[in-house]
């Protein structure tokens, strides 16, 4: 019997127990949405006016496609995850650190550098293991339904970027972090959470001007109707917008987005080019010039052209939305603003890191955990954290995480409502259809799926709030 074991093996056992539980319950629900993908072949009565034929069509396509992808993309994670843990992965990569810092000439006392070292490999396998599922979603299924845009080239030097990026970031905040619970006495936790707080804020601030540059390129909406009309409406509403950027997001996928960032009385809205329908690269025709800044936004420099891919002629219908609603859009986005979602969102999360620091604290000295997982000499500092934080906790941040997504839900709603006492629910209503068309979204959702994955509101769902509301 399970309690008849050691503690160390019933924390293992418990552990790799919960893991694959969640992994059937989600892998149940993948297949009853996926059930809903292969059966639902005609467009319901309820959409005929909504999704024409053909775009329901591809819709659903694109979804088997990507289901069928997480299916077994999900399945080799758990099992490689399982297998590290059976094989006693996490003590061999500690091992491991240990050499190779040894051969730098630090001995087993620096704790900190055998730290990022086993980071720096642990990511670094992640990197390597994950490459052939990153290739086959971009090179194959996004490429099949239209919405890559990327070279192989522009591929390899972005996930290179990204790996030197992140560990330009995650090394040192770690070392800092480790520092802070070694010299933090028994109040650490107070201490490491406020560290990781001022961070994240940091982070948040900087990412839009220092971080994401590096990846995309960011040039100011020009001046026109659009630009204005946007300003008026933040105006409004109080909203302290100080900059309006459109992001070059045509260079690697035809999806879209637009976002806010920034504290206090300095916010920037993003808008990504396919977004916009009258500056979409991807609306025009080969050799065509771009709306922004003659070609730069279509094409980048001329020393980028290499990893552009070349654009075909258009055949399709244009993409994007028209101004009234791309300003519907941000209506919706500046209610998350003034809402209080975000400052909510913050506050939740901030709640929940001081908890789990506090945990922490408080089990950190339990030698069992530790040889639960292959360490029964050393308790390193990190290795603490990972158990603690990703295994042991599972449980609770799997009903957090359903929790922030129904809260989520409930905010989009309301985010919604905002935009619809500005006058926008006719636009926003046209936009939610056609950023659906744009991005192959399938409007037709199982019910127990979709409470459990979806963030936002199933489509009808929104549609159907805003119907009785729009303006004639």
């Amino acid at each position: 019997m399970l309690w008849d074991l050691p503690a160390e093996r019933q924390i293992f056992l418990s552990v790799l127990v919960f893991s694959w539980t969640v992994y059937l319950w989600e892998a149940y629900l993948s297949y009853r949405q996926r059930r809903v993908y292969q059966t639902t072949t005609h467009v319901p009565s309820e959409l005929g006016k909504i999704v024409d034929a053909e775009t329901f069509e591809k819709s659903r396509l694109y979804q088997l496609d990507k289901s069928a992808f997480t299916f077994w993309s999900g399945l080799y994670s758990e099992i490689e995850g399982t297998l590290i843990l059976l094989l006693g992965g996490i003590p061999f990569l500690w091992s491991s650190s240990e050499y190779f810092i040894q051969q730098a000439g630090f001995g087993p006392e620096y704790e900190i550098i055998q730290s990022l070292m086993f980071l720096l490999l642990a990511t670094l396998f992640s990197a390597v293991t994950s490459l052939p599922w990153s290739l086959y979603n971009t090179f194959v299924i996004e490429e099949r339904h239209g919405f890559n845009q990327q070279t192989l080239a522009f591929f390899f030097k972005d996930a290179i970027k990204k790996f030197l990026v992140t560990q330009c970031i995650l090394l040192p905040v770690t070392s800092l972090l480790l520092y802070i619970i070694k010299i933090g006495g028994d109040y650490f936790f107070i201490y490491a959470w406020l560290f990781t707080l001022v961070v994240s804020l940091v982070l948040v601030t900087i990412y839009a001007d220092y971080i994401a540059p590096l990846f995309d390129k960011f040039i100011p909406l020009p001046e026109g109707e659009l630009k204005e009309e946007i300003e008026t409406m933040a105006r409004s509403i109080d909203f302290p917008l100080t900059k309006v950027y459109v992001v070059e997001g045509s260079k690697r996928s035809s999806h879209s987005n637009a976002y806010f960032y920034g504290f206090f009385k300095n916010k920037r809205i993003v808008l990504f080019d396919t977004l916009l329908e009258d500056y979409s690269p991807l609306n025009k025709e080969e050799g065509e010039e771009a709306g922004v800044d003659t070609q730069t936004l279509a094409t980048g420099d001329a020393s980028d052209n290499e990893d552009v891919k070349p654009k075909a002629k258009n055949t399709h219908k244009k993409q994007g939305c028209n101004n009234q609603e791309i300003l519907a859009v941000l209506g919706h986005e500046l209610g998350h603003w003034k809402l209080g979602h975000t400052v909510k969102n913050i506050v939740i999360s901030q709640m929940n890191s001081f908890l789990c620091f506090f945990l922490f604290a408080v089990l950190i000295g339990q030698k069992e955990l530790f040889a639960a997982f292959g360490f029964y000499d050393k308790q390193p500092i990190l290795i603490g954290l990972m158990i603690i934080f990703q295994f042991i906790f599972s449980p609770y941040n799997e009903v957090l995480s359903f929790c922030l997504t129904v809260l989520s839900r409930r905010f989009e709603f309301q985010a919604d409502a905002f935009a619809k006492n500005l006058g926008k629910a006719r636009d926003l209503y046209s936009a939610l259809i056609k950023l659906n068309k744009d991005n192959l979204g399938f409007p037709v959702s199982d019910w127990l799926y979709s409470m459990w994955n979806y963030s936002h509101p199933p489509l009808l769902e929104r549609l159907q709030a805003l119907k009785d509301s729009k303006q004639d």
